[in-house]
């Protein structure tokens, strides 16, 4: 990954912030809790669906306390090592520094919906075109985005930047994020999944996930493991419609640039496409994308 800022420079635009859980997600957890028999897999679901919660978890396990060879990348895996009892005092033992403003949960939730929707169609198109490690391409859709709430929190005016910047259809959008900021949400992710000991690929894809126009070019050496990912999560943005809900644009005009690529590489076609999406709705995955 290029360096664009020096780490004293991320660690002043990182400090004092944090991706913020989402409430209601912290609300079934309590209840399923407080139920005589819990239920691990409703645990495991419950915490998958929220990016914090899921960093949060993910960071704790891949500690160097647990000194473990290979980093673990999904909550069950992180479930099953912990055990119900370490979850839940984890959980318990989170809290939101002062409360949430209305405002603030409804600036979030279009983050909350969308990395969500991502994650899951992500994961489901990794098996659907015979990937490795879907778990992966799962985290990586939660997490890709986890820049996002921080820059919210951090520049007042970022909705607005956010929208102009789906709204080029030449300039790539992080781009327009560091012509304002002087940093963009890719890089304030990646030194997020970076702080909760994600594998370095999924970091590194993070960073990159807005520079892909070169990466599904003839000649490229980017790692296969990681061109996958992104593959698969220029997908699934397209299909859930991330251009429609925070770029606010009619047009995706990120996709337009890397789908030929991003097809060939995948062997997919337009139809194949359309017949995912289809399937994403019936399984309930929201679908915007065309």
């Amino acid at each position: 990954m290029a360096a664009e800022l020096t780490e004293e420079q991320i660690h002043n635009v990182l400090q004092g912030i944090r991706v913020p859980p989402q409430p209601q997600i912290l609300v079934d957890l309590q209840m399923e809790q407080a139920m005589p028999s819990q239920d691990n897999s409703q645990i495991a679901r419950l915490i998958r669906q929220d990016v914090s919660l899921s960093g949060m978890m993910l960071k704790f396990v891949n500690s160097p306390f647990y000194g473990l060879t290979n980093k673990i990348t999904s909550i069950e895996q992180a479930l099953d090592l912990l055990g119900p009892a370490t979850v839940v005092n984890i959980v318990n033992g989170l809290s939101i520094k002062g409360e949430m403003s209305d405002e603030a949960i409804i600036r979030l939730t279009r983050f909350w919906d969308t990395a969500t929707d991502i994650a899951m169609a992500s994961a489901t198109i990794a098996k659907q075109i015979g990937a490795r490690n879907p778990d992966e391409s799962y985290a990586l859709g939660l997490f890709h985005n986890a820049g996002i709430p921080l820059m919210l929190n951090r520049f007042a005016d970022y909705d607005d930047v956010m929208i102009e910047a789906y709204s080029q259809p030449e300039t790539k959008i992080t781009d327009t994020e560091n012509r304002y900021f002087n940093t963009n949400h890719a890089v304030v992710g990646y030194y997020t999944a970076k702080s909760w000991n994600l594998p370095r690929h999924i970091c590194e894809a993070i960073a990159e996930h807005h520079n892909t126009d070169q990466v599904f070019q003839p000649g490229d050496n980017t790692p296969g493991n990681k061109k996958t990912l992104l593959a698969i999560l220029k997908i699934a943005e397209h299909l859930c419609g991330n251009f429609s809900i925070l770029g606010q644009q009619d047009q995706d005009y990120e996709w337009e640039r890397v789908k030929k690529g991003v097809l060939e590489y995948v062997g997919l076609s337009s139809y194949d496409l359309e017949t995912m999406a289809e399937n994403f709705r019936d399984l309930g995955i929201d679908i915007h994308g065309d």
